[in-house]
This record gives C-alpha cells, sequence and structure tokens, in this order.
C-alpha cells in the first residue's frame, strides 16, 4: 500500500494541518512536501535534524515506522508516550508495523511506569496486538494496579482485562478472576476468562 492510501497516515495528516492552522494560521510548503515524500534517506535527515517541529518528527517517524525502517524506532517510542492520545495512537499503529523486536519491552517498560500511568493506555493495547513474550506478563502485572473500586485509570485496566482475553494465555487466570468484583471490569473480565486457553 502506498503510504498515501494507508488511512491512519491520511488521518494524522488532516490532524496535523488542522493543528498548523490552528496555530500558525497558514500551512508551510514544507509540510506538503514532507507528508509527500517516502525516500527515507530525506525522512531520518528531519527525524535527526535538530530544531525540527513535531509535526515533522512526527510524519517522518510514522512513515519510517510503517516501512519497517528500525531507525524511527526511539522517536516512535517517544510519541507513544506523549501526553496528546492522538498521538499516542500514530505511534502505536507505526511500531506495531514497524516489527523491532525492541518494541515489546519498550511498550512494557511505559505500561507499568506507575508514573505515567495516565498515559499507559496505548502502550497496554499495544503489547496485546504484538503478543510478545513481555505482554501477559506486564499486562498481568497493571490489571493488579488497577482493582480498586476507584481508581480513575480503570480504562486502563479495562484494557488489560481485554488485551489478556485477546491473548488468551492461561498464566492471566488469577488476575481476571481477581477483576470479577470490579464494577468496571468485572463483565469484561468474565469474558476474557472464557477465552482462555483450557490447557491452563
Amino acid at each position: 500500500m502506498e503510504i498515501s492510501e494507508d488511512p491512519e497516515f491520511c488521518s494524522m495528516i488532516d490532524r496535523l494541518r488542522d493543528e498548523i492552522e490552528n496555530d500558525t494560521g497558514e500551512v508551510p510548503e514544507a509540510f506538503e512536501e514532507l507528508a509527500a515524500t517516502d525516500d527515507p534517506e530525506e525522512l531520518h535527515r528531519v527525524l535527526t535534524a535538530p530544531g525540527q517541529p513535531l509535526w515533522a518528527r512526527e510524519i517522518a517517524a510514522y512513515t519510517l515506522g510503517v516501512a519497517g525502517d528500525p531507525r524511527a524506532f526511539e522517536a516512535l517510542v517517544l510519541l507513544l508516550n506523549h501526553r496528546d492520545p492522538e498521538r499516542c495512537v500514530t505511534a502505536a499503529h507505526a511500531l506495531a508495523r514497524l516489527g523491532d523486536p525492541r518494541t515489546a519491552r519498550a511498550a512494557a517498560a511505559l505500561a507499568t511506569n506507575e508514573l505515567r500511568v495516565a498515559y499507559a493506555l496505548l502502550p497496554v493495547r499495544l503489547l496485546a496486538e504484538l503478543r510478545a513474550p513481555e505482554s501477559v506478563p506486564a499486562l498481568i502485572t497493571v490489571l493488579g494496579r488497577r482493582l480498586r473500586a476507584d481508581d480513575p485509570h480503570w480504562r486502563v485496566g479495562l484494557a488489560c482485562v481485554e488485551g489478556l482475553g485477546t491473548l488468551g494465555d492461561p498464566r492471566a487466570r488469577p488476575a481476571l478472576e481477581a477483576a470479577l468484583p470490579h464494577p468496571r471490569l468485572g463483565a469484561a473480565a468474565g469474558r476474557s476468562l472464557t477465552r482462555l486457553d483450557p490447557a491452563g
């Protein structure tokens, strides 16, 4: 698929164009040129050159990432941990397609960092999508911290419950059973329990 036909890429470009117009009133020519290029060396230059705006780094990192270029890894991990959830979505999409063996370890570190739990939703979802060795232990750890009925980050817990159901690993059974009494997680935990490998 051409990058210009990628729905996630088109959504990112529309979002960034709106951001620039709202901030400055005018989209620079460099934006359209960067959005149109798939030259990996030009994209890497933009990614590493000092003083580049965030929109330029995001376009370059995403385009390199979906092309499988490992030079995008560090920038995408930073974007995955960004306070703007839309940037996290874009980064997670690219990281899932990058195929870099470091991705799961980085996503697990972000997901389990309790100081950054407000930004853990996309790393949790990425772990479920990656199906890596780090995925199940990290999701179990995060879920165990989200079991208070008044926990403000229950959506992160819900993503863990759903991810563990998707992964189907029997090691998740105790964590999912512990979530059953939770007013917001219990129903999903019940559904995920039915999806675990019965051999466990």
